[in-house]
């Protein structure tokens, strides 16, 4: 009887949590910690938008001239220009943007500590609704990461019409400035396709005479007009190209073509620089050779054409 009301005793016992009650609390929190991971992942950092516009800037055909660099405040700046107010502004509401990311994203992380705290059946709750938000973020329209892309796109527009007015006037300019200086039958002026510089097109029978690489006495009021020309557009890089026909060169003082157009770009480079008093810093010069022609070589008049000298005077968007 003794041990029969002890079994009993024995078996009245008991009211402790099922065991499989904390594993699966347990794995409720590693769930929930993944979708959070998820969540933060969703989000584009201020720092981390300015160093892809750096990077786009740098790299993108529009920007090869572009900025050298974006400050902390959103501002972009360039060598020799003013900084651009659209500019600002578009990368400055772009910070405030992120930081309302930032904000949202720091407010997600404390409620998910406080649910750590709470019941199985609370956190299963809890880690469905922020499985539903990150559904929504990555979906909706108004994701951080497309908003910077729509951000990024405007900014990227706002530079290329201002870089697009700035070519537009330096040709305007120009074509006065050779009236002015009666070069004008003399050079030929061109606009760029993608508005990064404005051209003179020189030719080469006026400058130099068949094979050799001495400046005509006869083209020194070209190139000392020229210069009075680039006086006005100081600040700005300027690059002079040699070019050839495709005849083969006879000259036993040069190897090739290649070698005949660079010493007559080097030539008008120096004379440039000593006589009219251009900025060496600012000036560069290569030769081409035969292989950039304007004209089909199986004529007189083509090769005539092609033997030229190109003045390219850049805008200062143009980061040399």
């Amino acid at each position: 009887m003794k041990q029969l009301a002890r079994r009993k005793k024995d078996s009245g016992g008991g009211g402790g949590n099922a065991p499989w009650l904390n594993t699966f609390a347990d794995l409720m929190n590693l769930l929930l910690c993944f979708f959070v991971l998820l969540f933060s992942m969703s989000t584009v950092s201020e720092q981390k938008f300015e160093d892809v516009s750096i990077s786009f800037a740098n790299a993108l055909g529009v920007f090869e001239g572009g900025g050298s660099s974006i400050t902390g405040e959103g501002r972009m700046i360039s060598a020799g220009i003013s900084q651009l107010n659209e500019l600002d502004v578009f990368l400055n509401s772009m910070g405030e943007t992120t930081k309302g990311s930032n904000t949202s994203k720091n407010n997600t992380n404390s409620s998910n500590n406080g649910a750590n705290n709470s019941s199985g059946s609370q956190e299963v709750l809890d880690m469905e609704a922020n499985e539903e938000g990150v559904q929504e973020g990555a979906m909706g329209s108004d994701s951080p990461l497309e908003n910077d892309k729509n951000s990024l796109q405007k900014a990227l527009s706002v530079l290329q019409s201002a870089m697009q007015e700035e070519t537009r006037e330096m040709y305007d300019k120009a074509s006065d400035l050779t009236e002015k200086y009666n070069i004008k039958d003399d050079a030929t002026l061109s606009l760029d396709s993608n508005y990064q510089y404005v051209q003179l097109t020189l030719k080469g029978s006026v400058f130099f005479d068949s094979g050799s690489a001495e400046i005509k006495k006869e083209a020194y009021r070209i190139l000392n007009n020229l210069g009075k020309i680039l006086e006005n557009f100081k600040g700005h890089h300027v690059e002079i190209i040699g070019h050839t026909d495709n005849v083969p060169i006879t000259s036993s003082v040069y190897r090739d073509n290649n070698w005949l157009s660079s010493a007559r770009a080097l030539n008008a480079a120096d004379y440039l620089i000593e006589k009219c008093g251009v900025d060496p810093d600012y000036l560069k010069y290569s030769g081409r050779g035969e292989y950039d022609p304007i004209a089909s070589n199986s004529t007189a008049e083509g090769r005539g054409r092609n033997r030229r000298i190109e003045i390219k005077i850049y805008n200062s968007y143009y980061n040399n």
